[in-house]
């Protein structure tokens, strides 16, 4: 809102003092009809704003342009790279006791028991790439399932079921964590859109109030100097 507040009033003082200058320097231009009088001062203003919002387009054409187009296309960018870059980035290390997804392998191999091959990361590289490929492939399969509760079951102690269970409700936390990333990506996505319709919308509302204003504005300059000289005249007369 302050910024919409802030465009508008600059657009409006601007375009004023423009179009009074235009209309109060403007050359009087005598035996012309009072009608015609007011429609060029008008023109004059109205092409004062035209000339200085042509020059300032010319200036940020670059920067309005790369506004426009990074909120168009952050949507896309962040549906197409935010389940990837979550599920993948710690298997692309190479490991997997960092990132998100470390974080639910390791919960996928916590035992009460102090194994002496703990520091193995081996297991754990291996179910981050099952997890990440079958994310993409929408769901855990279940082979997938079944070899990983064995893994699971060997190095922690659990019973089969328990272990297949543990797998699954793991499974089911770490794509609900990927999905949200992806939904608050997108939500983002959509808000930067957003702005980016709304500036422009707000800008040409700012835009049509200043061509306003500055016809407006050159009106009044126009017969400021139409009552100076109808005064300079009436002094030399005298």
């Amino acid at each position: 809102m302050s910024t919409i507040l802030w465009l508008a009033f600059t657009q409006i003082a601007a375009s004023g003092l423009g179009g009074y200058l235009a209309g109060r320097l403007r050359i009087k231009w005598a035996n012309v009809h009072a009608d015609e009088v007011y429609f060029r001062d008008t023109a004059h203003g109205f092409f004062a704003w035209a000339v200085a919002s042509l020059a300032t387009a010319a200036f940020l054409t670059s920067a309005v342009g790369s506004v426009l187009s990074g909120g168009i296309q952050a949507g896309a960018a962040a549906a197409r790279t935010a389940t990837a870059a979550a599920t993948t980035a710690t298997a692309n290390r190479g490991d997997a006791s960092s990132g998100p997804t470390g974080y639910f392998v390791d919960t996928l191999f916590r035992s009460p028991q102090a194994a002496s091959d703990a520091m193995d990361t081996a297991p754990r590289q291996e179910a981050v790439k099952i997890f990440a490929n079958d994310l993409r492939s929408g769901g855990l399969s279940p082979e997938d399932s079944q070899y990983l509760s064995l893994v699971v079951a060997k190095r922690t102690g659990l019973s089969q079921a328990d272990a297949e269970k543990r797998v699954n409700d793991t499974y089911a936390k770490f794509s609900k964590a990927i999905n949200d990333a992806d939904t608050a990506a997108k939500e983002a996505a959509d808000k930067a859109r957003k702005a980016a319709a709304y500036s422009a919308l707000w800008m040409f509302v700012a835009l049509l109030c200043g061509a306003f204003v500055a016809s407006l504005c050159a009106t009044f300059g126009g017969r400021q100097r139409d009552r100076t000289d109808y005064s300079l005249a009436g002094r030399r007369a005298i």
